[in-house]
């Protein structure tokens, strides 16, 4: 055994199934768990009053009307999960080049926040900022001659941020990945008197053909149209850039971090937890989800036991929680 120094015994009398026997030995000596407290539920909101639409692209996914959001806030609430993050279908007639939807103080993100706090005030409530509900383009940022800026687009998502922040939001979480953006909004925040707010940065978001589904469900599949993200998002090629990124937003202020794509990533997760011993969290991506959902829909795999075993495996890689949209699901798994 002197490859694996501090673990000792030796076949016949160590053996290694005692421990798996039984349900409560197997219990007894696990690693890691998975409570509902550790789950994100991610949700999507459109207009109208007691409105539900399916997201045909993720199964058992609807897209709801703020008063049906609130409503089921208090069953994913009494399931012990503590957070929501929300997100917009905006009516295309609303979107702009600019994304001045997203600076409007009673555009659907804010309806739907205070629809929450109105009705489970307890409820931590995760807005996303980034400009591609809003754009008529789709991009996550202001786009001039075809480049998507930078320092202008920090400037818009500052002003989003306090407005989310004015309709009650908790924790605000770019999702962007504009140079700086957590330092201006740190600032932007703080100088509103904003200080409490949390800060949970994307700060490893990949250019990923994972999020095919979310943006079917936010209506920005067709805006981006043949345009992509690789100029600000990061190249799935990398590993040590991350490390980059995720440092300079813990210095910038993130009182949080989140690695997305989740599953395709876990080596990501696992080098920031082990680095820089920050909140650190996975998102586990519309592509993620829908597949393990449409398989399990197939018989190709136990679709609830597929579901389970990915979200611990985030937690054996080190996230404190992770963002599904499966949450509720797993909640009630979880709950007996």
């Amino acid at each position: 055994m002197a490859d694996f120094p501090g673990i000792l015994g030796r076949y016949p009398g160590t053996r290694m199934r005692r421990n798996r026997r039984y349900d409560w030995s197997r219990r007894l000596v696990a690693e890691n768990v998975l409570p509902p407290a550790d789950l994100i539920w991610t949700v999507f909101v459109r207009p109208g009053n007691g409105e539900t639409e399916p997201v045909l692209s993720m199964p058992g996914v609807e897209r709801v009307s703020p008063d049906v959001l609130a409503k089921r806030t208090k069953e994913a609430y009494a399931l012990g999960i503590p957070a929501i993050a929300i997100f917009p279908h905006t009516p295309p007639e609303l979107k702009t080049p600019d994304g001045g939807e997203a600076l409007n103080p009673d555009n659907l993100v804010c309806q739907a926040v205070r629809a929450v706090k109105d009705t489970v005030p307890e409820m931590g409530v995760v807005c996303d900022v980034a400009l591609d509900p809003y754009t008529s383009h789709g991009q996550d940022g202001l786009v001039h001659d075809n480049y998507v800026v930078n320092d202008e687009s920090v400037e818009v998502l500052c002003r989003q941020a306090l407005n989310q922040v004015a309709a009650g939001c908790d924790v605000i979480a770019p999702s962007d990945m504009m140079d700086g953006r957590i330092s201006a909004l740190r600032l932007a925040l703080d100088e509103a008197g904003h200080d409490k707010v949390l800060l949970l940065s994307y700060a490893a978001k990949y250019a990923s053909v994972f999020y095919g589904p979310f943006r079917d469900a936010v209506g920005s599949a067709s805006s981006i149209g043949q345009g992509d993200k690789r100029t600000y998002q990061m190249d799935p090629a990398n590993s040590d850039e991350a490390m980059r990124e995720v440092a300079l937003d813990i210095d910038e202020g993130a009182d949080m971090v989140m690695i997305k794509p989740g599953m395709p990533y876990l080596d990501i997760l696992r080098r920031v937890k082990e680095t820089f011993a920050i909140p650190t969290y996975a998102y586990q991506v519309s592509g993620e989800y829908a597949m393990l959902m449409a398989a399990g829909e197939r018989g190709w795999l136990d679709g609830e036991r597929a579901l389970m075993e990915s979200l611990l495996g985030f937690k054996r890689a080190g996230a404190d929680g992770v963002l599904t949209y499966a949450a509720v699901r797993a909640a009630r798994v979880l709950n007996g």
